[in-house]
Protein backbone atom coordinates (compact mmCIF):
# COMPACT_ATOMS: atom_id res chain seq x y z
CA UNK A 1 0.00 0.00 0.00
CA UNK A 2 2.86 2.31 0.99
CA UNK A 3 4.31 1.54 -2.03
CA UNK A 4 1.59 2.33 -4.42
CA UNK A 5 0.44 4.93 -2.65
CA UNK A 6 3.74 7.17 -3.17
CA UNK A 7 4.03 7.31 -7.09
CA UNK A 8 0.49 8.52 -6.25
CA UNK A 9 0.05 12.17 -6.69
CA UNK A 10 -1.79 14.19 -3.89
CA UNK A 11 -5.30 15.37 -4.83
CA UNK A 12 -6.44 17.78 -2.07
CA UNK A 13 -9.41 17.82 -0.78
CA UNK A 14 -11.60 20.51 0.45
CA UNK A 15 -14.21 19.21 3.71
CA UNK A 16 -17.31 21.84 5.12
CA UNK A 17 -18.27 21.49 8.24
CA UNK A 18 -20.93 19.83 7.27
CA UNK A 19 -19.41 16.99 5.12
CA UNK A 20 -19.68 13.64 6.44
CA UNK A 21 -17.06 12.76 8.52
CA UNK A 22 -17.54 9.43 10.21
CA UNK A 23 -19.91 6.24 9.87
CA UNK A 24 -20.18 5.72 13.17
CA UNK A 25 -21.75 1.98 13.38
CA UNK A 26 -24.32 1.58 16.94
CA UNK A 27 -23.70 -1.22 19.25
CA UNK A 28 -25.95 -2.88 18.29
CA UNK A 29 -27.14 -4.62 21.77
CA UNK A 30 -30.69 -4.54 20.92
CA UNK A 31 -31.13 -4.98 17.32
CA UNK A 32 -29.02 -4.79 13.99
CA UNK A 33 -26.03 -2.34 14.28
CA UNK A 34 -26.63 1.08 11.68
CA UNK A 35 -24.02 3.50 10.40
CA UNK A 36 -24.63 6.65 12.04
CA UNK A 37 -23.49 9.57 9.72
CA UNK A 38 -21.81 12.17 11.78
CA UNK A 39 -19.95 15.39 10.16
CA UNK A 40 -17.46 17.34 10.64
CA UNK A 41 -19.44 19.70 12.90
CA UNK A 42 -21.28 16.99 14.91
CA UNK A 43 -17.89 15.37 16.09
CA UNK A 44 -15.47 18.69 16.80
CA UNK A 45 -19.11 20.48 18.39
CA UNK A 46 -19.72 17.68 20.75
CA UNK A 47 -15.60 17.75 21.80
CA UNK A 48 -16.04 21.44 22.58
CA UNK A 49 -19.27 21.26 24.37
CA UNK A 50 -18.07 18.03 26.35
CA UNK A 51 -14.83 20.38 26.93
CA UNK A 52 -16.49 22.97 28.52
CA UNK A 53 -18.87 20.99 30.96
CA UNK A 54 -15.20 19.02 31.94
CA UNK A 55 -12.99 22.53 31.97
CA UNK A 56 -12.76 22.41 35.58
CA UNK A 57 -11.69 19.81 36.51
CA UNK A 58 -9.36 19.38 33.37
CA UNK A 59 -5.35 20.31 34.29
CA UNK A 60 -4.02 20.49 30.60
CA UNK A 61 -0.95 18.85 29.86
CA UNK A 62 -0.60 17.50 33.86
CA UNK A 63 -3.73 15.18 32.63
CA UNK A 64 -2.83 11.29 32.38
CA UNK A 65 -5.88 9.33 31.11
CA UNK A 66 -6.50 5.73 31.43
CA UNK A 67 -8.76 4.54 28.64
CA UNK A 68 -9.71 1.28 28.11
CA UNK A 69 -12.61 1.87 25.60
CA UNK A 70 -11.36 1.04 22.01
CA UNK A 71 -11.07 3.95 19.86
CA UNK A 72 -14.02 3.30 17.57
CA UNK A 73 -16.31 3.13 20.27
CA UNK A 74 -17.83 6.60 20.19
CA UNK A 75 -17.01 7.01 23.63
CA UNK A 76 -13.82 6.73 23.62
CA UNK A 77 -13.32 8.33 19.57
CA UNK A 78 -15.18 11.83 21.60
CA UNK A 79 -12.72 11.77 24.64
CA UNK A 80 -9.59 9.77 23.94
CA UNK A 81 -9.12 10.75 20.19
CA UNK A 82 -10.29 13.83 20.45
CA UNK A 83 -10.52 15.99 23.75
CA UNK A 84 -7.81 14.90 25.74
CA UNK A 85 -5.13 15.66 22.97
CA UNK A 86 -6.64 18.62 22.52
CA UNK A 87 -5.01 19.59 25.84
CA UNK A 88 -1.84 18.16 25.51
CA UNK A 89 -3.03 15.14 27.61
CA UNK A 90 -1.28 12.03 28.28
CA UNK A 91 -3.62 8.60 27.39
CA UNK A 92 -2.79 5.45 28.05
CA UNK A 93 -4.09 2.94 25.73
CA UNK A 94 -5.33 -0.40 27.08
CA UNK A 95 -5.57 -2.57 23.98
CA UNK A 96 -7.81 -6.02 25.88
CA UNK A 97 -9.63 -4.55 29.11
CA UNK A 98 -10.85 -7.85 29.67
CA UNK A 99 -6.99 -9.39 30.68
CA UNK A 100 -6.98 -7.33 34.27
CA UNK A 101 -3.45 -8.34 34.47
CA UNK A 102 -2.29 -7.21 31.63
CA UNK A 103 -4.47 -3.59 32.05
CA UNK A 104 -3.36 -3.19 35.72
CA UNK A 105 0.48 -3.85 34.16
CA UNK A 106 0.28 -0.92 31.91
CA UNK A 107 -0.99 1.43 34.23
CA UNK A 108 0.61 0.85 37.78
CA UNK A 109 4.01 2.82 36.54
CA UNK A 110 1.35 6.05 36.57
CA UNK A 111 0.17 8.44 38.67
CA UNK A 112 -2.79 8.53 36.36
CA UNK A 113 -5.13 11.54 36.70
CA UNK A 114 -8.14 11.00 35.19
CA UNK A 115 -9.87 7.55 34.51
CA UNK A 116 -12.87 6.35 31.81
CA UNK A 117 -15.05 3.27 31.82
CA UNK A 118 -18.12 1.59 32.47
CA UNK A 119 -19.79 -0.27 34.85
CA UNK A 120 -18.74 -4.04 34.44
CA UNK A 121 -14.83 -2.62 33.93
CA UNK A 122 -15.34 -0.81 37.38
CA UNK A 123 -16.96 -4.06 38.69
CA UNK A 124 -14.17 -6.11 37.30
CA UNK A 125 -10.96 -3.74 38.36
CA UNK A 126 -12.46 -3.44 42.38
CA UNK A 127 -12.84 -7.05 42.83
CA UNK A 128 -8.99 -7.62 41.68
CA UNK A 129 -6.47 -7.92 44.55
CA UNK A 130 -3.78 -6.12 42.23
CA UNK A 131 -6.08 -3.30 41.41
CA UNK A 132 -6.62 -2.24 44.98
CA UNK A 133 -2.98 -1.75 45.67
CA UNK A 134 -1.89 0.68 42.89
CA UNK A 135 -1.77 4.57 43.64
CA UNK A 136 -4.94 6.79 43.37
CA UNK A 137 -3.35 9.42 44.99
CA UNK A 138 -3.37 11.86 42.04
CA UNK A 139 -6.26 10.38 40.61
CA UNK A 140 -9.17 13.61 40.60
CA UNK A 141 -11.57 12.61 37.80
CA UNK A 142 -13.43 9.52 36.89
CA UNK A 143 -15.88 9.25 34.24
CA UNK A 144 -18.53 6.41 33.44
CA UNK A 145 -20.88 6.07 30.56
CA UNK A 146 -22.48 3.40 27.62
CA UNK A 147 -24.17 1.74 30.03
CA UNK A 148 -25.87 2.07 33.76
CA UNK A 149 -24.12 2.56 37.15
CA UNK A 150 -24.95 0.66 39.54
CA UNK A 151 -25.06 2.18 43.15
CA UNK A 152 -22.58 -0.71 44.45
CA UNK A 153 -20.01 0.08 41.45
CA UNK A 154 -19.96 3.66 41.88
CA UNK A 155 -19.51 2.97 45.83
CA UNK A 156 -16.81 0.28 45.50
CA UNK A 157 -14.98 2.58 43.40
CA UNK A 158 -15.24 5.21 45.69
CA UNK A 159 -14.07 3.49 48.99
CA UNK A 160 -11.06 2.13 46.85
CA UNK A 161 -9.47 4.93 44.60
CA UNK A 162 -11.22 7.93 46.88
CA UNK A 163 -12.69 9.07 43.84
CA UNK A 164 -17.05 9.34 43.10
CA UNK A 165 -17.82 8.66 39.39
CA UNK A 166 -19.12 11.41 37.30
CA UNK A 167 -22.01 9.90 35.04
CA UNK A 168 -22.97 11.24 31.20
CA UNK A 169 -25.21 10.31 28.31
CA UNK A 170 -24.54 9.62 24.85
CA UNK A 171 -24.87 7.50 22.32
CA UNK A 172 -23.44 6.92 18.51
CA UNK A 173 -26.07 9.15 16.84
CA UNK A 174 -25.13 12.09 18.95
CA UNK A 175 -21.23 11.95 18.53
CA UNK A 176 -22.01 10.97 21.19
CA UNK A 177 -22.21 13.46 24.26
CA UNK A 178 -26.29 14.80 24.89
CA UNK A 179 -25.87 15.24 29.02
CA UNK A 180 -22.92 15.43 31.90
CA UNK A 181 -22.48 15.77 35.31
CA UNK A 182 -21.02 18.84 36.30
CA UNK A 183 -18.06 17.65 38.41
CA UNK A 184 -18.55 19.44 41.22
CA UNK A 185 -21.76 18.65 42.08
CA UNK A 186 -22.01 14.68 41.19
CA UNK A 187 -25.41 13.04 42.20
CA UNK A 188 -25.59 8.99 42.09
CA UNK A 189 -27.81 7.54 39.72
CA UNK A 190 -27.73 11.19 37.52
CA UNK A 191 -26.84 11.46 34.00
CA UNK A 192 -26.42 15.04 34.50
CA UNK A 193 -27.58 18.30 32.39
CA UNK A 194 -28.02 18.68 28.83
CA UNK A 195 -24.67 20.42 27.32
CA UNK A 196 -24.85 23.53 26.12
CA UNK A 197 -26.54 24.40 22.74
CA UNK A 198 -28.29 20.97 23.81
CA UNK A 199 -32.28 20.83 23.95
CA UNK A 200 -33.79 17.86 25.66
CA UNK A 201 -37.30 16.83 25.89
CA UNK A 202 -38.83 14.11 27.36
CA UNK A 203 -42.13 12.11 25.44
CA UNK A 204 -44.72 9.79 25.99
CA UNK A 205 -46.10 6.95 23.54
CA UNK A 206 -47.56 9.64 21.30
CA UNK A 207 -44.75 12.02 20.99
CA UNK A 208 -46.13 14.66 23.67
CA UNK A 209 -44.03 16.08 26.30
CA UNK A 210 -44.69 14.63 29.95
CA UNK A 211 -44.65 16.74 33.50
CA UNK A 212 -40.97 17.03 35.50
CA UNK A 213 -40.92 13.58 37.30
CA UNK A 214 -42.77 11.78 34.70
CA UNK A 215 -41.05 8.41 32.57
CA UNK A 216 -40.98 8.74 28.69
CA UNK A 217 -38.77 8.50 25.70
CA UNK A 218 -35.57 10.83 25.91
CA UNK A 219 -35.10 12.60 22.50
CA UNK A 220 -32.43 15.41 22.13
CA UNK A 221 -31.62 18.11 19.75
CA UNK A 222 -28.38 19.66 18.80
CA UNK A 223 -25.22 20.75 16.82
CA UNK A 224 -24.10 17.05 17.85
CA UNK A 225 -27.17 15.01 16.25
CA UNK A 226 -26.70 12.99 13.39
CA UNK A 227 -27.39 13.64 9.70
CA UNK A 228 -28.61 10.22 9.45
CA UNK A 229 -28.38 6.91 9.25
CA UNK A 230 -26.07 5.69 6.50
CA UNK A 231 -28.45 4.29 3.35
CA UNK A 232 -31.39 3.61 5.38
CA UNK A 233 -33.78 6.13 5.39
CA UNK A 234 -36.63 4.41 7.32
CA UNK A 235 -34.71 3.88 9.62
CA UNK A 236 -33.94 7.29 9.90
CA UNK A 237 -37.75 8.56 10.00
CA UNK A 238 -38.76 6.49 12.59
CA UNK A 239 -36.31 8.41 15.04
CA UNK A 240 -36.59 11.54 14.03
CA UNK A 241 -39.63 14.18 15.07
CA UNK A 242 -41.45 16.60 13.02
CA UNK A 243 -39.71 19.02 14.88
CA UNK A 244 -36.34 17.66 14.41
CA UNK A 245 -35.89 15.76 17.81
CA UNK A 246 -33.91 12.32 18.25
CA UNK A 247 -35.20 9.87 19.75
CA UNK A 248 -32.81 7.53 21.77
CA UNK A 249 -35.25 5.08 22.51
CA UNK A 250 -33.88 5.21 26.18
CA UNK A 251 -36.59 6.01 28.99
CA UNK A 252 -35.35 8.67 31.69
CA UNK A 253 -36.84 10.96 34.09
CA UNK A 254 -36.07 14.91 34.50
CA UNK A 255 -35.92 15.26 37.95
CA UNK A 256 -37.06 18.44 40.10
CA UNK A 257 -33.41 20.07 40.19
CA UNK A 258 -32.94 19.83 36.46
CA UNK A 259 -30.85 16.77 36.17
CA UNK A 260 -31.94 13.63 34.13
CA UNK A 261 -31.85 9.98 35.08
CA UNK A 262 -32.12 7.17 32.82
CA UNK A 263 -34.30 4.51 33.37
CA UNK A 264 -33.91 1.72 30.66
CA UNK A 265 -33.89 0.52 27.35
CA UNK A 266 -36.99 1.25 26.04
CA UNK A 267 -36.82 -1.97 24.30
CA UNK A 268 -35.70 -4.05 28.02
CA UNK A 269 -39.11 -3.16 29.54
CA UNK A 270 -40.71 -5.78 30.98
CA UNK A 271 -44.57 -5.73 31.20
CA UNK A 272 -45.76 -7.98 33.93
CA UNK A 273 -50.05 -7.91 34.51
CA UNK A 274 -49.25 -4.13 33.14
CA UNK A 275 -46.66 -2.61 34.95
CA UNK A 276 -43.76 -1.18 33.76
CA UNK A 277 -40.72 -3.14 34.88
CA UNK A 278 -37.53 -1.69 34.09
CA UNK A 279 -34.09 -4.17 34.67
CA UNK A 280 -31.54 -1.10 35.75
CA UNK A 281 -33.81 -1.05 38.78
CA UNK A 282 -33.45 -5.02 39.48
CA UNK A 283 -29.65 -5.35 38.44
CA UNK A 284 -29.10 -2.28 40.63
CA UNK A 285 -31.16 -4.40 43.73
CA UNK A 286 -28.70 -7.54 43.18
CA UNK A 287 -25.65 -6.04 42.77
CA UNK A 288 -25.94 -4.29 46.24
CA UNK A 289 -25.95 -8.36 47.88
CA UNK A 290 -22.62 -9.11 48.77
CA UNK A 291 -22.37 -12.58 47.26
CA UNK A 292 -23.31 -10.85 43.75
CA UNK A 293 -20.50 -9.70 41.60
CA UNK A 294 -22.94 -9.06 38.16
CA UNK A 295 -26.35 -9.37 37.36
CA UNK A 296 -28.68 -9.09 34.40
CA UNK A 297 -32.65 -9.17 34.14
CA UNK A 298 -34.79 -10.15 31.04
CA UNK A 299 -38.37 -10.51 30.70
CA UNK A 300 -39.48 -13.80 29.81
CA UNK A 301 -43.17 -14.97 28.30
CA UNK A 302 -45.94 -16.20 31.07
CA UNK A 303 -49.56 -16.86 30.73
CA UNK A 304 -51.14 -15.25 33.44
CA UNK A 305 -48.81 -11.80 33.50
CA UNK A 306 -47.78 -11.73 29.85
CA UNK A 307 -44.30 -11.43 31.20
CA UNK A 308 -42.14 -12.59 34.47
CA UNK A 309 -38.53 -11.29 35.38
CA UNK A 310 -36.11 -13.52 35.05
CA UNK A 311 -32.34 -13.11 36.73
CA UNK A 312 -29.02 -13.84 35.74
CA UNK A 313 -26.49 -14.02 38.41
CA UNK A 314 -22.25 -14.42 38.34
CA UNK A 315 -21.69 -14.59 41.85
CA UNK A 316 -18.55 -13.56 43.44
CA UNK A 317 -15.35 -15.73 44.49
CA UNK A 318 -17.28 -16.24 48.15
CA UNK A 319 -20.74 -16.36 46.82
CA UNK A 320 -20.65 -19.57 45.35
CA UNK A 321 -23.31 -20.82 48.33
CA UNK A 322 -25.87 -18.54 47.19
CA UNK A 323 -29.37 -19.56 46.93
CA UNK A 324 -32.22 -18.69 44.63
CA UNK A 325 -34.44 -17.84 48.08
CA UNK A 326 -31.57 -15.93 49.50
CA UNK A 327 -31.69 -14.00 46.15
CA UNK A 328 -35.42 -13.48 46.10
CA UNK A 329 -35.26 -12.76 49.88
CA UNK A 330 -32.50 -9.89 49.17
CA UNK A 331 -34.91 -8.45 46.38
CA UNK A 332 -38.20 -8.81 48.52
CA UNK A 333 -36.59 -5.97 50.76
CA UNK A 334 -36.35 -3.50 48.18
CA UNK A 335 -38.81 -4.40 45.77
CA UNK A 336 -42.41 -4.28 44.62
CA UNK A 337 -43.88 -7.62 44.58
CA UNK A 338 -44.12 -7.70 40.84
CA UNK A 339 -40.32 -6.70 40.48
CA UNK A 340 -38.91 -9.56 42.23
CA UNK A 341 -37.97 -12.04 40.51
CA UNK A 342 -39.60 -15.44 39.85
CA UNK A 343 -36.58 -17.12 38.02
CA UNK A 344 -32.94 -17.19 39.27
CA UNK A 345 -30.31 -18.54 36.95
CA UNK A 346 -26.61 -18.91 38.16
CA UNK A 347 -24.13 -18.22 35.37
CA UNK A 348 -20.21 -18.18 35.17
CA UNK A 349 -20.30 -14.85 32.87
CA UNK A 350 -22.54 -12.56 31.57
CA UNK A 351 -22.84 -12.30 27.83
CA UNK A 352 -21.04 -8.99 26.70
CA UNK A 353 -20.09 -7.07 23.65
CA UNK A 354 -16.47 -5.72 22.76
CA UNK A 355 -16.57 -2.99 25.09
CA UNK A 356 -18.18 -4.41 27.99
CA UNK A 357 -22.08 -3.58 27.48
CA UNK A 358 -24.11 -6.63 28.88
CA UNK A 359 -26.09 -8.39 26.09
CA UNK A 360 -29.20 -8.68 27.37
CA UNK A 361 -30.67 -10.12 24.00
CA UNK A 362 -28.38 -12.98 24.16
CA UNK A 363 -30.04 -14.03 27.47
CA UNK A 364 -33.28 -13.97 25.90
CA UNK A 365 -32.19 -16.38 23.16
CA UNK A 366 -31.23 -18.71 26.09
Amino acid sequence: AIAIGSELQLTPVTSQRDDLAVLQYTGGTTGLSKGAMLSHRNVLTNSLQTRVRMNSVLAGEDEILVSPLPLYHIYAFNLTLLLYPSIGAHSILIPNPRDLESFIGAIKDYQFTSFSGLNTLFVGLCANPAFRELDFSKLHFTFSGGTALTHSAAENWKAITGCKICEGYGLSETAPVVTFTHPSETVLGSIGFALPATEVKILDAEGNEVADGESGELAAQGPQVMQGYWRNEAATAEVMTADNFFKTGDIAVKMECGRYKIVDRKKDMIIVSGFNVYPNEIEDVLSGHSDILEAAVIGVPEETTGETVRAFIVTTPDGKGLTREAVIAHCKTQLTGYKVPKDVQFIDELPKSAVGKILRRELRVN
